[in-house]
């Protein structure tokens, strides 16, 4: 696991109902139950406020960093996507999205990331498809400077083999089984205790890969998913194992969140993203 990607679980997964606020001290002891020394840590933070997702925000004269307006959205969202139960119901249309031709690589790779993440595949240079609008789409390329056309269409000739061309399912259907592979002994170790101590850097790993998911995988309708897709029963053994997690990995969070000097209650009541 890096440490971007654990800050980021960090504040997705328990900092929501504090705000999306944490001591550094605090996210540093966090991180390191993970095996993320202090120094990769504090860089990781460091660039990723940089990026403009955290701030430093000083609290009772004690250091710390909460999300920026940007991050949290993205932090919900991302949040929303990891722990929904099934795949949001299909309409029959189709979204085809076509950009301007970006400036030099390293917006095209932003670019490339950007819609990745939001479900759509690209089936030409600049045109991309997806099987539902994404909210997100308008605000994300703005933020790139990109400019960008779309439409949607009913009429895709061949829909499961334009899938088929667009996305890889082949390898994403063996990494979900291999999920499935790992996930389901830690479930038979959860028929016993696990000490706050041990659970939030299990349940930090798992979220972690699960997450990965979301980059990858462009929850197509099972209209054009081959037979026997386990991405949903992937789904349902992940929230079954991380929902047991939950309660004592909280409790290791909110340990080392007093310890660092940190309110003991949360600031004020926030919807809980990993409920």
């Amino acid at each position: 696991m890096h440490a971007r990607s654990a800050v980021f679980d960090l504040y997705g997964d328990h900092l929501a109902l504090r705000g999306y606020w944490a001591p550094i001290s605090g996210v540093i002891t966090l991180l390191g139950s993970c095996g993320i020394a202090a120094p990769a840590t504090r860089t990781a933070v460091s660039r990723i406020t940089s990026q403009g997702w955290l701030e430093p925000l000083p609290r009772n004269n004690i250091r710390g960093y909460a999300a920026t307006p940007a991050g949290r959205d993205r932090l919900g969202e991302a949040w929303e996507r990891i722990y929904r139960p099934t795949t949001a119901a299909w309409d029959g249309r189709w979204q085809v999205v076509v950009t301007a031709r970006p400036q030099d690589r390293a917006q095209r790779d932003k670019v490339v990331g950007t819609l990745g993440f939001l479900g759509y595949g690209r089936i030409a240079p600049q045109t991309w498809l997806a099987a539902r609008p994404a909210p997100e789409l308008a605000s994300s390329l703005e933020a790139l400077g990109i400019e960008f056309s779309a439409f949607t269409t009913g009429d895709l000739p061949d829909a499961p083999a334009v899938v088929a061309r667009t996305w890889d399912l082949t390898e994403l259907a063996e990494d979900y089984r291999a999920f499935m592979a790992d996930a389901a002994p830690l479930r038979e170790r959860l028929a016993g205790s696990m000490t706050p101590e041990a659970a939030y850097p299990v349940r930090a790993e798992l979220v972690h890969r699960w997450r990965k998911f979301l980059f990858v995988d462009p929850a197509l309708p099972d209209e054009v998913l081959p037979d026997g897709w386990p991405g949903q029963a992937a789904r349902d053994l992940f929230l079954e194992v991380a929902d047991r997690l939950l309660p004592p990995a909280r409790i290791f969070v909110s340990e080392a969140l007093a310890a660092a000097g940190a309110p003991t209650e949360p600031d004020r009541p926030v919807k809980d993203p990993a409920r």
